[in-house]
């Protein structure tokens, strides 16, 4: 799973201008200015990433964790360019991006299954992990990473592991995955922030039971909390689970200076977290990008992130 011709793995990178003109509005955190970061960062390394266009995910693909009453009601309020509430805002192009955002990660699966990638990095807004399958919060609407990994099935992958590294915990994923034991959502998060859930007893229910692993830090905590988890907690939960398929909820937002959060986390300690995620198995992976709010920041963290996929 690698170019032959350089020993580096093949990486596709999926961005569209339409994430820039989801509209949140002036003075919110969640901007286009993180892309356009980004983008800026990583545009000398474009040449070692294959660049790829996301599609529009149909209402089927949607489907597949939302009901069609969710899907519509977003599409109507992103017609008026309504909120869902006050953090969660949207304007007229809201709804496209949104489905383009999900519809990276089935163009990612696609050229991985066609054999044209081993990993993706998915640089799109708005961000997903909060987004239940009926309730659209805490900046995303739909959930990218959790449609993708029911497309992912769909196409013939088993098992599929979720790491959400994100400082906040990823409530709309663990949802949509409470009992189903086909998926395992491992994630690590700031105690007592955002939205509020994610404890260590939080582990599923049903058949889904011990297919949950939260694994909350307390505030201030930095890179050696957290890479004490990569480097302990998280082989273990692929030796259980042996996953086929590995999909990255990357919020950066656990870096020591974002200011929507408390983490002390580095870019080096970033960079190490992911050589850690990577490392667990040689299966295909896909990255979303979710949260991030020092702008400057967030495009040296995806380059390193970058960097290591295409190790």
């Amino acid at each position: 799973m690698e170019n032959k011709k350089t020993g580096t793995k093949r990486v596709g990178y999926i961005y569209d201008p339409i994430y820039l003109k989801h509209d949140t509005g002036l003075g919110h955190p969640e901007s286009a200015a993180r892309l356009e970061a980004i983008e800026k960062a990583i545009s000398g390394m474009k040449k070692s990433l294959i660049c790829l266009s996301p599609i529009v995910a149909s209402d089927m693909i949607l489907r597949q964790v939302h009901p069609q009453t969710h899907i519509d009601q977003i599409r109507d309020v992103c017609q008026s360019s309504g909120a869902i509430d006050p953090d969660t805002v949207c304007s007229q192009d809201s709804y496209w991006a949104a489905a383009m955002a999900v519809g990276a990660g089935v163009v990612a699966i696609d050229r991985i299954v066609a054999g044209d990638l081993d990993r993706a990095f998915c640089a799109v807004r708005p961000p997903g992990h909060h987004a239940t399958p009926t309730k659209a919060m805490g900046f995303c609407l739909f959930n990218n990473v959790a449609v993708t990994a029911h497309y992912a099935q769909l196409l013939g992958y088993k098992k599929v592991m979720i790491v959400d590294f994100d400082v906040h915990h990823g409530n709309g994923t663990q949802d949509a995955f409470w009992r189903d034991e086909t998926v395992f959502y491992f994630g690590s998060h700031q105690a007592f922030a955002y939205p509020g859930t994610g404890a260590e007893s939080e582990i599923g229910e049903g058949r889904g039971k011990g297919y949950i692993a939260n694994h909350p830090v307390m505030p201030d905590s930095g890179d050696k909390e957290l890479l004490e988890i990569y480097e302990k907690e998280l082989p273990k939960a692929f030796h259980f689970f042996k996953p086929d398929i590995l999909l990255v909820s990357a919020g950066y937002d656990l870096h020591e200076s974002d200011p929507l959060a408390s983490l002390k986390v580095t870019t080096e300690g970033i960079r190490q977290i992911v050589r850690n995620i990577l490392d667990q198995a040689d299966i295909p992976a896909i990255f979303f990008l979710e949260g991030g709010y020092a702008v400057d920041a967030l495009g040296q963290n995806v380059k390193v992130t970058l960097q290591e996929m295409l190790k």
